[in-house]
């Protein structure tokens, strides 16, 4: 018995007798429509004041954008695989209105207009906030590595770099006197080839030479400025792709990368403030933050929260002087501290406690660690007396030094403003605060990574920040087309019926 198996509509057998439009074809509700709806809103006069009336016709900026935010937002990063969609997926073809520019046009906008995508990053955030998806009540910063467009394979060392400089440079010295010598023998038989065997390996070690020299004095202008007046150790890299880029990384897994922060709104995890960084740690990170989020959005949130990340002098006193109401974790997050007398665990420097009006520390043996020493830059070293840790009860699982040495602790001219937020975040409302930041920021990197993006398609601090931006700006667009797809919001920022009711 012949199953009857659904036949292939007429239209499609015979074709249609008179032409439709085809993107007819789309659901009425298809994202592609409300995308082109927001693109129309996005301003690209600082990119379309560069191009000139001479010349061909170029594609409209804001077609580029379009194409690109669109591409992302569907985790399609690569520009080639970008123009082959606008050919061969309806959607695309609507964003590109069927005029999709070469790929070389989608990378080479992407590139070069980083600043662009910062703004239009503040676009995005500034269109959620209008549609009311963000508030700034309640705003969580975190941050991630991204892996930039390099690996450890196209990197050096410092001691290499030195070894090989001097290398190229005896190889080089060589070459020119082989060369000399054949100039000067001027016989016919190498009068008509020139001897170009020698000048064509002599242009390549000169051109290695020179990206050798460009990648030793990026790397220690690098260290200068990290540490100044100190030799830098032989083991220090840097990566010849991107010279920007760092090691980061952690648990053995370590790769060159960017660590991108964000800052989002716990209404419906909007963006409202981003930033690349190179350091490695967030213990820099709170001033640029804070900068970010007031120049997006035009004012800083009523509170923040913030992992133990976070928990440096300078965080604390960057968000003292923006007097924002914050909740940083002050201990490792998401573990119970378990009671001294109750475990084994090694003692540390939470468990000891710090006396302003003294200057001094307290361990949970009743010793005191008095200052030893103040460093210029403000860092700070309390120790105990030998006397003192040597008939104390926690000195097996306190006092670490092979050398017999007492306690001590390491901190800086901040500790105030550390023991104040460890005296603040004991309190159970600002646990309860605190608890909400897992669910605000954390998601978003998720969504983030889960979407393909993991590593950046251009190099550079600049470009990659620009990326980054976009990145940022797309996470934006999706939140505010599904809130309208859903019926949360319209576009012009009233909430619909479905989100009164």
């Amino acid at each position: 018995m012949q199953i009857p198996f659904k036949k292939a509509p007429i239209d499609f057998l015979h074709g249609q007798l008179f032409p439709v439009n085809v993107f007819d074809l789309l659901p009425k509700d298809h994202e592609c429509f409300v995308y082109y709806d927001i693109f129309r809103h996005i301003d690209t006069s600082s990119v379309e004041q560069q191009f000139s009336a001479l010349g061909q016709n170029a594609y409209h900026p804001r077609l580029i954008a379009g194409i690109l935010i669109y591409g992302y937002s569907h985790g399609v990063f690569s520009s080639r695989q970008i123009e082959k969609k606008c050919q061969e997926d309806l959607g695309f073809m609507y964003i590109s209105h069927k005029n999709c520019p070469n790929f070389r046009v989608l990378s080479d906008f992407r590139k070069n207009h980083y600043e662009f995508f910062k703004d239009c990053f503040v676009q995005s955030a500034l269109l959620a906030r209008d549609v009311g998806l963000a508030s700034l009540g309640h705003v969580s910063l975190d941050g991630s590595k991204f892996q930039a467009n390099t690996s450890k394979h196209k990197a050096m060392n410092y001691k290499h770099l030195k070894e090989k400089e001097k290398e190229l440079i005896e190889e080089i010295e060589t070459l020119l006197q082989e060369a000399k010598a054949c100039d000067e023998e001027e016989d016919d038989e190498y009068r008509e080839k020139a001897g170009y065997e020698i000048p064509e390996e002599l242009m390549f070690k000169e051109k290695r030479l020179a990206k050798i020299k460009k990648a030793k004095q990026a790397l220690e202008q690098r260290e200068k400025e990290r540490n100044p007046d100190q030799d830098i150790p032989d083991d220090k890299q840097i990566s010849f792709a991107d010279l920007e880029a760092r090691i980061m990384g952690k648990k053995g897994n370590f790769d060159y990368s960017y660590n991108g922060q964000i800052s989002v709104d716990e209404d419906h995890q909007i963006i409202v403030g981003q930033h690349l960084s190179q350091h490695a740690n967030d213990k820099k990170e709170v001033e640029p933050a804070l900068q970010e989020m007031q120049d997006t959005m035009g004012a800083l949130p009523s509170k923040a929260t913030l992992d133990n990340g976070y928990l440096s002098g300078n965080n604390l006193e960057a968000l003292e002087k923006a007097a924002l109401d914050a909740y940083v974790a002050t201990g490792r997050e998401g573990k119970t501290q378990l009671p001294l007398d109750a475990s084994n665990r090694t003692v540390q420097k939470s468990d000891c406690t710090y006396h302003e009006e003294e200057d001094c520390f307290l361990c949970p043996g009743g010793h005191t660690l008095n200052l030893a020493s103040t460093s210029k830059d403000g860092k700070k070293v309390y120790q105990a007396t030998k006397e003192a840790c040597c008939a104390c009860a926690y000195q097996s699982r306190c006092c670490k030094s092979k050398k017999g040495t007492p306690r001590t602790i390491h901190t800086d001219d901040k500790e105030p403003l550390r023991q104040a937020m460890i005296e603040k975040m004991q309190q159970e409302l600002s646990k309860e605060i605190y608890k909400k930041r897992k669910t605000i920021v954390e998601p978003v990197f998720g969504h983030i990574k889960n979407g393909r993006f993991r590593r950046f398609s251009v190099r550079g601090h600049q470009k990659a920040s620009g990326e980054f931006s976009l990145i940022c700006a797309v996470h934006n667009f999706k939140k505010i087309v599904r809130a309208i797809l859903n019926g949360v919001v319209c576009l012009d920022g009233t909430k619909t019926a479905a989100a009164a009711g």
